[in-house]
């Protein structure tokens, strides 16, 4: 699929009270191991947790709430039609609270694949969806962590098989607390090890039928 916009922008979008609502309401939820797809709702071992933790290492909150949505997600619209994806979606998962503290980070990974999600029942709204926009949104202003850079790598292959040097983007544009971005699900993008602070963020997926 060729595209012209590998992500959309809000600078500054969202108002400083509601990112500390967010954070407030989080913080006062039980935090769990953030885990990749590839290792299901199952309980890990302690091999299975070295393995993740190569790759992922941050803490989160699952939240579906209301007010949330209804201050998000009319930015995915506004993105999906500035950038001229024009992505037929339908619905978002869940909200993803993501903390990451020191040392903690997530690797090279996508969002989504060609395989649609396969629930055991059928009527469940997710079924036979994949995730096709992502967004993210900063809860922290830059200047309170360091490091915990969001990065892009626009081609179409695993950015550990290549030189990556050549070929990254820093998302700079989202360091002001309250920035939102939003990206095709099938861009590649990592968060760089945090080296002081804790970077709070809120990522959604929003869902459609797979792709012609």
């Amino acid at each position: 699929m060729n595209i012209s916009n590998y992500y959309w922008y809000f600078s500054g979008a969202l108002t400083p009270k509601f990112c500390d609502d967010v954070i407030a309401y989080a913080n006062a939820q039980k935090e769990e191991m953030a885990i990749t797809g590839g290792y299901g709702d199952r309980k890990l071992n302690k091999e299975e947790i070295l393995d993740l933790k190569r790759k992922r290492n941050s803490d989160l909150v699952w939240l579906n709430d209301d007010w949330i949505y209804k201050e998000i997600q009319p930015y995915v619209h506004k993105a999906n039609a500035m950038a001229g994806w024009n992505f037929d979606w339908e619905r978002s998962e869940s909200c993803q609270f993501t903390k990451y503290k020191l040392n903690q980070y997530y690797d090279w990974h996508c969002d989504s694949w060609d395989k649609p999600y396969d629930r055991k029942d059928i009527n469940n709204p997710e079924h036979g969806r994949i995730r096709k926009l992502s967004m993210t949104c900063q809860l922290t202003d830059g200047s309170e962590y360091k490091g915990g850079e969001l990065e892009f790598d626009f081609r179409n292959y695993d950015p550990h098989m290549r030189d990556e040097a050549k070929h990254l983007r820093r998302a700079k544009e989202i360091l002001p607390k309250g920035s939102i971005i939003v990206f095709p699900s099938f861009v590649w993008h990592r968060v760089k090890p945090v080296t002081a602070g804790t970077r709070y963020s809120l990522v959604v997926w929003h869902l459609g039928k797979p792709f012609k």
